[in-house]
């Protein structure tokens, strides 16, 4: 018995160290088996070569019936994992179309990094290219927005602003150049996401955001990224989200400190009236002209800005309805706090 392990062992050492392939290495242990047992039953009782290789063909057969049953039972769970696997992608592809479907090979290695996450995939790409968002303001927080949205390839994209590039807004505006200046921001805006991404629809309104458009405006989106910088216009937008039912992703910035949530009453979050029902006390909000800001604030809670309008239109993960995510840059510190809607909001109370 020894002996013949021994040369097994021998066999199975030569064929790797000659690199045979596992199929001829096995083929080999086959013909020595064949060969003992031919040995076993073919030489009388008591020779010593019979002896050497065990002496007995009833423990050779019983060998070989135990490799036998081990190999069968490995074909017959490999064939049913194969089979599980097959029929449990069937019902995947059924479920949800192909990532390709109504995408273009250079969108699909554009976008190959939302692809392969399985909170994204293939169909919360394309609920990305047929989505309808306006991001009111193409400054401080509006800049890193819309590029991250141009990015990540949402269809349309509408931007809002009567501003024009001037010098000062390139400390933090990096939508922005310098060789723009003077020019319209939303022009501006458009130019720096055409260049990104010219898979995206860019819709800009070079005027003003008044009440009597807002609404209209509104209608014709799925999403609103508020990113201006008073608050008077954060109270137009979110009357006109609230009566148009559109979600509202808000953040505002102040020097080194920012904040974002998700606007949304008809989504059982609070609107921001819900929140700050008065206006603040002159001086107690100061814009970031009056006050100032930090250049790379606006970036952080800009990009914030983006992946929560991301996930709401992807459904991925948890957005910050009914969260307010406050982000302090002086001292690295962040929290969240929960906010509910009021009953006698004046804004939402009756949704």
């Amino acid at each position: 018995m020894i002996l013949v392990l021994g040369v097994a062992a021998l066999i199975w050492s030569i064929g790797h160290i000659l690199r045979l392939p596992m199929q001829a290495r096995w083929l080999m242990l086959g013909l020595l088996y064949i060969a003992v047992l031919g040995l076993q039953l073919a030489m009388p009782a008591g020779t010593p070569l019979r002896e050497a290789t065990g002496g007995s063909a009833s423990m050779w057969l019983s060998f070989g019936g135990l490799v036998g049953v081990i190999w069968l039972y490995r074909e017959v769970l490999s064939k049913l994992r194969a089979r599980a696997d097959e029929t449990q992608k069937n019902i995947a592809q059924e479920q949800s179309p192909p990532p390709s479907a109504g995408m273009s090979e250079v969108e699909l290695e554009r976008y190959a990094r939302h692809i392969v996450m399985r909170e994204v995939g293939g169909p919360g790409q394309m609920r990305l290219r047929g989505a309808k968002v306006l991001v009111v303001g193409a400054g401080g927080l509006g800049a890193p927005a819309l590029m991250y949205l141009a990015g990540a390839g949402v269809g349309t994209i509408g931007v809002i602003d009567d501003d024009i590039v001037s010098l000062s807004n390139l400390q933090r505006q990096i939508i922005h150049t310098d060789d723009r200046s003077d020019m319209p921001k939303v022009f501006s805006a458009e130019t720096a996401m055409k260049a990104l991404n010219p898979h995206v629809n860019v819709r800009p309104y070079q005027r003003r955001l008044t009440a009597d458009i807002a609404e209209d405006l509104f209608a014709d989106y799925d999403l609103i990224l508020d990113g201006s910088d008073s608050f008077a216009t954060r109270q137009m937008v979110n009357t006109a989200a609230v009566a148009t039912g559109t979600p509202l992703v808000a953040g505002a910035i102040s020097q080194w400190e920012g904040q974002v949530t998700v606007y949304d009453p008809a989504g059982g979050a609070p609107c921001l009236a819900c929140i700050f029902p008065q206006p603040p006390a002159a001086g107690q909000a100061p814009s970031c002209a009056e006050a100032g800001v930090i250049g790379a604030l606006p970036g952080v809670v800009g990009s914030m800005m983006a992946l929560e309008a991301i996930k709401e239109i992807t459904g991925a993960g948890e957005t910050l309805r009914g969260k307010m995510l406050i982000y302090d840059g002086l001292y690295a510190e962040t929290r969240s706090i929960s906010i509910k809607r009021r009953a006698d909001c004046t804004c939402c109370g009756n949704i």
